[in-house]
């Protein structure tokens, strides 16, 4: 069910920004860098459009660990592309700069949920996927991050990190702090959805036999 709510929402992102990313096409499409990627619609769809560049490497690391006989080829191989595929692009949108980048001061607004009632359905769809992939596939792939309570201080700090980053190198954005809440709590609902998969490679070196010490003679 998890999985299936999420399937939905990522599909009414998309329909809600369709517009928008086809305006976008023709300077992508003509490889043109001013129009497409210094936008935030141009990697949106660059991204779609490129999945199946990592669905064959996603193929072509499976089939190399299957051919080395390592266990859980597929799931390692997913998790791994998915985790970088799903995260640079939306860690790239969120450091554009705005058009006072380098002379408006950096801005900071500390106070939560006064920002959350300004974002709208976009923004705060935009922000739960910030570090969705990260939350979705770092645990199947990191038994050490397979807790919810661990991928909400990853998607946090990872946020913080984000939002330091922008203040800092004054991207004429708001450093705030209902951007890492909102980042947090994507990276744990995609956590939530995984679960079923990250629960299982998590319980499995717990389950390896361990050896029977030899006797004393």
């Amino acid at each position: 069910m998890l999985v299936s709510l999420a399937i939905l929402g990522l599909a009414g992102v998309l329909f809600l920004v369709r517009g928008p990313l086809l305006m976008t096409a023709p300077a992508c499409f003509s490889g043109r860098w001013h129009g497409c990627y210094d936008t935030f619609n141009g990697p949106l769809l660059m991204m779609l459009v490129g999945l199946p560049l990592p669905a064959l490497l996603a193929w072509a690391l499976a089939s190399l660990r299957r051919a080395a006989g390592a266990a859980w080829a597929w799931r390692s191989s997913l998790a791994e592309v998915g985790l970088v595929y799903g995260t640079v692009p939306m860690v790239w949108l969120t450091l554009q700069p705005g058009p006072g980048a380098g002379v408006v001061p950096g801005r900071v607004s500390l106070v939560p949920l006064v920002d959350l009632v300004t974002m709208g359905p976009i923004g705060i769809g935009g922000n739960l996927l910030v570090f969705a992939a990260l939350g979705f596939f770092a645990p199947m792939r990191f038994a050490a991050l397979a807790s919810v309570p661990r991928i909400l201080a990853l998607g946090a700090g990872c946020s913080l990190l984000v939002e330091v980053a922008q203040y800092v190198f004054q991207l004429d954005r708001v450093s705030s702090v209902d951007d890492v809440l909102v980042n947090a709590a994507g990276a744990v609902l995609a956590a939530l959805a995984s679960r079923r998969w990250w629960r299982t490679a998590a319980r499995v070196p717990a389950e390896r036999p361990q050896p029977v010490p030899a006797l004393a003679d």
